[in-house]
């Protein structure tokens, strides 16, 4: 014990977890939560985040039973619009690392913040092409599950590699986000914070398969062309052409396209205040980072790669308690390498995206989840 009988953080526990109950007599509520102290850049992330209909997602799949060429390639892609609840709980604000002292650093334990968050998607709308006949699945089809954890180091951080252009730098790593999916993945990804005045730009995101496309804007490449399409691609020139519009009528709504699948964000931030903003930014191909698969992904559609980018926004608007009212938005682009494509000079291994970004908005403290 140290002075004032509070328990060095060196012997410190996990917060205790109650025992989960049945879900027919469970309900769940942040009411009453005390908000924990040191949590850095993760502290807003706590509590209960939803979108209505403003989640987005593309992915390409493989499509045993697709139409034969022109018409078909094996694959499908497939473009959702999708329900979102997401929520961050406390876990712990001391999780000590242990290990030894080196040279100009004077803590030899490392010591991390850790959230819990679980991710819960069900469809609102959803289409293919070529078209499955069915495939794309009905409204309100969960469509993805995730448990894992956020993490931020409080000290003893990590450095890796940051190259842009021709300069190289060193960048010092503060977050992770740990991830585990139920088709058999699981993942560890490293990262950065950083605090803006205002809403950083959003960058534009291709969603087309790498190796084969540089520039959408550029009309000469083969799948735009008007007299010789490539017809592997034309389910992204098709989304191109016609994006993705889901159940939205809204006067000037861009639509989900391959062409640039952030410009939702942007639109969604339109006439929006956004006073400040906090960035978790994380990547896999990080050192130490990385993907595990089981093996039918690996043999089918392996996941190589994920980066992620939140941007937790405070609001000029505030709330009943005179607080800035939160937004979260995220983009995500899981690289894949897919089935053997096809026997041209498409390379073998070609890595494609799949793209899910979203706009949430962070419920009160009294808001309660009550499962149905």
């Amino acid at each position: 014990m140290t002075a004032g009988n509070n328990p060095d953080r060196r012997t410190r526990k996990f917060s205790e977890v109650v025992t989960p109950q049945p879900l027919r007599t469970r309900r769940l509520t942040t009411r009453g939560a005390a908000p924990p102290q040191e949590l850095g850049p993760l502290e807003q992330l706590l509590g209960v985040w939803t979108a209505q209909g403003t989640g987005w997602n593309m992915i390409a799949l493989p499509f045993h039973k697709a139409p034969p060429p022109p018409a078909g390639f094996k694959f499908r892609v497939l473009m959702n619009q999708y329900d979102e609840e997401l929520r961050f709980t406390f876990v712990d604000d001391d999780v000590p690392n242990r290990g030894l002292s080196r040279p100009s650093q004077p803590d030899f334990d490392q010591f991390v913040v850790t959230l819990d968050y679980q991710q819960k998607i069900a469809q609102v709308a959803a289409e293919d092409r070529p078209s499955s006949g069915g495939l794309a699945g009905p409204v309100g089809l969960p469509i993805h599950h995730e448990p894992g954890l956020w993490l931020y180091e409080k000290n003893r951080r990590s450095k890796d590699d940051q190259i842009k252009g021709d300069k190289v730098s060193e960048v010092e790593l503060d977050v992770a986000r740990l991830a585990s999916i139920p088709h058999g993945n699981s993942v560890l990804a490293l990262g950065k914070s950083a605090v803006h005045d205002g809403m950083p730009p959003i960058p534009p995101v291709s969603g087309l398969p790498s190796g084969r496309f540089e520039d959408v804007a550029t009309p000469d490449y083969d799948f735009r062309s008007a007299t010789d399409p490539d017809p592997y691609f034309e389910p992204y020139r098709h989304y191109i052409d016609n994006p993705f519009m889901g159940n939205v009528t809204a006067p000037g709504f861009p639509g989900f396209s391959p062409a640039d699948m952030n410009e939702i964000l942007r639109f969604a931030n339109q006439n929006v205040k956004i006073v400040r903003t906090t960035t978790l930014t994380v990547d896999s191909t990080r050192k130490s980072a990385g993907i595990s698969n089981v093996p039918f992904s690996v043999r089918e559609a392996e996941p190589v790669s994920m980066k992620s980018t939140f941007w937790i926004q405070e609001l000029a608007e505030k709330d009943e308690q005179g607080n800035p009212k939160l937004r979260l938005q995220y983009s995500q682009v899981v690289m894949m390498h897919f089935f053997r494509p096809r026997e041209d000079e498409f390379p073998e291994r070609a890595v494609w995206p799949h793209i899910s970004i979203a706009t949430l908005e962070k419920m009160p403290a009294g808001y309660e989840l009550v499962e149905s």
